[in-house]
């Protein structure tokens, strides 16, 4: 018998989840979260075989439970059942450590399978989720920012205009605009705010 625990801030998709797997014989629900930090702290008390977490909660979110998990070296598989396949959700999701990531428009058999497969350590993926994952890893990879770029865009996050950027950095106006240019091509961006959005997601600026 394979044992669950579900975290997902929703009831009724809690009391869905835990009547399709009473019905069958081969699982047993040990408990519900409504969000990571519960999560966490049932899979710790319940050591459940399998934990089926949803991704968007309020407070403590699914890939903060996944990465709190990890580092307890909490034995359990998370299979992520979430409504979202978009990069920001899945990409971090399976990073963290999550064994598998369904949605949950699949099929009752499907999320069985899943499931059964991801208690035997087994990588679970949706299609649409591996079509996306495969799609990434076939991306052509960017060139790195430069040092000096990175030092222009964190001043224009700071509000500086590449004249000011250019006093700052002892260098022509001419060749801030030059480092803008090729960072925006590497970011795959077109503009100034653009390019400050992505390099603060990528971690090249620090917080916010």
């Amino acid at each position: 018998m394979i044992t669950l625990l579900i975290a997902d801030d929703h009831p009724i998709v809690r009391d869905g989840l835990r009547g399709i797997f009473t019905g069958d014989a081969g699982f047993q629900v040990l408990g519900e979260a409504a969000d990571g930090a519960e999560a966490v702290t049932l899979a710790e008390r319940l050591r459940p075989d399998v934990v089926l977490m949803d991704l968007r909660m309020p407070g403590t979110d699914g890939v903060t439970a996944i990465t709190e998990l990890a580092k307890l070296g909490n034995p359990a598989r998370v299979l992520v059942l979430t409504t979202y396949d978009t990069d920001s959700d899945v990409l971090p999701a399976i990073e963290a450590g999550a064994t598998g990531y369904l949605l949950k428009d699949s099929p009752r058999e499907d999320l069985f399978r899943a499931v059964r497969a991801a208690a035997r350590g087994e990588a679970v993926l949706s299609p649409a989720v591996a079509s996306r994952i495969i799609g990434q890893m076939r991306a052509p990879v960017r060139e790195p920012l430069s040092q000096r770029e990175i030092e222009v865009l964190g001043l224009v996050s700071r509000g500086c205009t590449n004249k000011e950027a250019a006093a700052r950095l002892f260098i022509s106006e001419a060749t801030v605009k030059t480092h803008l240019l090729h960072a925006y091509a590497k970011l795959g961006v077109k503009d100034r705010a653009a390019a400050v959005a992505v390099a603060f997601e990528r971690g090249l600026l620090g917080g916010r």
